[in-house]
C-alpha cells in the first residue's frame, strides 16, 4: 500500500494505492498553521473511517508547492507511519527535465507530466497537460518524452476573486456554465465572461502550443485539477480529462525511484 500526498496551494490531496489501483482519496483544505500532530490525527481518522490501518502502508510519496508545509508533513509521516517519505523534485520525478532551472518547476507539474507520458505517450505526438488548480498550468512533454516547459496563468477562481475585490459593484459568483453566452444581468454577465472567456483562453493556448510542437499529429491534450470537468468539457482542444493524474504521477515516480517501470 502506497500513500501519495499532493500539497497544493488550495487543497491537500491524499491517495491510497493498492498496487496500481487508487483505492481511496481525500481532499483537505490547505491550512498553513496545521501542525504535524494535527495532520496525524486527521489522517488517522480518515483511515479509520474507510476501515484502513496505518500499518498497512509501506511507502509514502509527497509532492508539495507549499514549502511551509513540506517539513510538517514529513514530520507527520515519520511519526505516524514510521516511514521516510520520498519528496518529489526535478531529481526524483523520474522524468527528463529541460527547464532552464529544473529546480524551479513545481513538483505537481512534473508528476502530471510523468503520468500523462505514461498514459498517452509513445504515439509520436507531444503532450500538453492543463491543470486547473489555484493557478492554471500548461505543461509540455516532447515526442522524445522530455519535460520542456509550459505556461502559468491565474486560476479561474483567482480571476473571479480579483474581479469581485477590484470592482465594487460586481457580485461574487460561482463559476459554472451559464445557459447562454449573452448575460442578461450583471451576475450572469460576469459568469459568462469568466466561464466562456476561460474556455476560449484554454482553446487558444492549446492551439498555439500545438503549432509550436513537432510530431506525427497534433499534441495530445490532457486536463486535470479541480475545475477540469467544469471547463474542459466545453473546450474544443482537450482530448482527455484525468481527475487523478497527479496522484497517478506520484505513484509512478515512486515506482521509478524503486527501479520499477510502473
Amino acid at each position: 500500500m502506497l500513500l501519495a500526498v499532493d500539497v497544493g496551494n488550495t487543497n491537500i490531496v491524499f491517495g491510497i494505492f493498492d498496487g496500481e489501483i487508487l483505492r481511496e482519496s481525500w481532499r483537505l483544505a490547505t491550512l498553513h498553521d496545521r501542525t504535524a500532530d494535527e495532520f496525524g490525527v486527521l489522517v488517522g481518522r480518515l483511515f479509520a473511517e474507510r476501515g484502513l490501518e496505518i500499518q498497512t502502508v509501506s511507502g509514502v510519496v509527497l509532492s508539495s508547492v507549499v514549502p511551509s508545509l513540506t517539513g510538517t508533513l514529513e514530520e507527520m509521516v515519520r511519526h505516524s507511519f514510521r516511514l521516510e517519505p520520498l519528496i518529489i523534485d526535478s531529481t526524483t520525478a523520474g522524468l527528463s527535465v529541460r527547464y532552464r532551472a529544473p529546480e524551479d518547476v513545481g513538483s505537481d507539474r512534473l508528476v502530471n507530466a510523468l503520468a500523462a507520458l505514461d498514459e498517452y505517450g509513445g504515439a509520436g505526438r507531444a503532450i500538453v497537460v492543463v491543470d486547473f488548480g489555484t493557478a492554471t498550468t500548461f505543461d509540455v512533454i516532447s515526442i522524445a518524452g522530455e519535460y520542456i516547459g509550459g505556461l502559468i496563468c491565474p486560476g479561474i477562481e483567482i480571476s473571479a476573486d480579483a474581479l469581485f475585490q477590484r470592482a465594487a459593484r460586481l457580485p461574487r459568483i460561482d463559476v459554472r456554465r451559464p445557459e447562454q453566452v449573452i448575460g442578461v444581468s450583471t451576475a450572469t454577465s460576469v459568469q459568462s465572461g469568466l466561464y466562456f472567456g476561460y474556455v476560449a483562453m484554454v482553446d487558444g493556448l492549446v492551439d498555439r502550443l500545438r503549432r509550436e510542437l513537432d510530431g506525427d499529429g497534433p499534441a495530445v491534450s490532457v486536463a486535470t485539477g479541480g475545475m477540469a470537468e467544469t471547463i474542459a468539457g466545453e473546450t474544443k482542444t482537450i482530448d482527455h480529462i484525468h481527475p487523478d493524474l497527479t496522484l497517478q504521477g506520484l505513484r509512478i515516480a515512486w515506482c521509478r525511484n524503486l527501479g520499477r517501470k510502473r
